[in-house]
């Protein structure tokens, strides 16, 4: 008992540590798991591509490919359980979602269907806007940008910008 309240006193002294260090460098901040881990070690780890990074706080499922220098914000999920793909230069901003699986015809069937899996890919030079999510089996392709809170359901033409929900086709 001992050790694990010396354990605690010193997780605390380094958030308290950490957490003013932050702040007077960057004016910002964070969840705990964000002042220990470096996002560019976390990207390292996953194999994603020279130069990426990832918070800590984004959750990745399995086969998922980044290409280099890409930012994958806090709190988005990729959902790489039917192979996901995501070029390089990319900005996937806080609280997107990019799936590869779902569970509707499982769902409605009463547990008699199986899961419904189709590959996602992301070409280089994408910004995926904050809250968007991109369905299964999507292809976005080079150079897009797809609009906050939008959800892809079709795919997207290079140089496209896309919005909404459904999102569609921008000037």
């Amino acid at each position: 008992m001992n050790s694990y309240k010396t354990l605690l006193q010193w997780l605390r002294e380094l958030l308290i540590e950490r957490r003013s260090e932050v702040k007077q460098e960057y004016s910002r901040v964070l969840p705990f798991g964000e002042y220990i881990v470096d996002r560019w070690d976390k990207a390292h780890a996953l194999d994603f591509g020279e130069g990426s990074s990832v918070y800590d706080s984004a959750y990745v499922y399995g086969d998922v490919t980044v290409g280099e220098n890409t930012w994958v914000g806090p709190f988005v999920i990729l959902d790489g359980s039917g192979g996901l793909s995501i070029g390089s230069n990319c900005s996937i901003s806080a609280g997107v979602q990019i799936y590869t699986h779902d569970s509707v015809k499982w769902a409605t069937s009463g547990g008699l269907e199986p899961l419904q899996y189709s590959g996602t890919t992301i070409g280089n030079n994408c910004y995926i806007g904050p809250n968007c999510v991109i369905s299964k089996g999507i292809t976005v392709g080079e150079g897009c940008v797809i609009g906050a809170n939008s959800v892809v359901l079709a795919d997207v033409p290079a140089f496209s910008k896309v919005a909404g929900s459904p999102a569609v086709l921008k000037k």
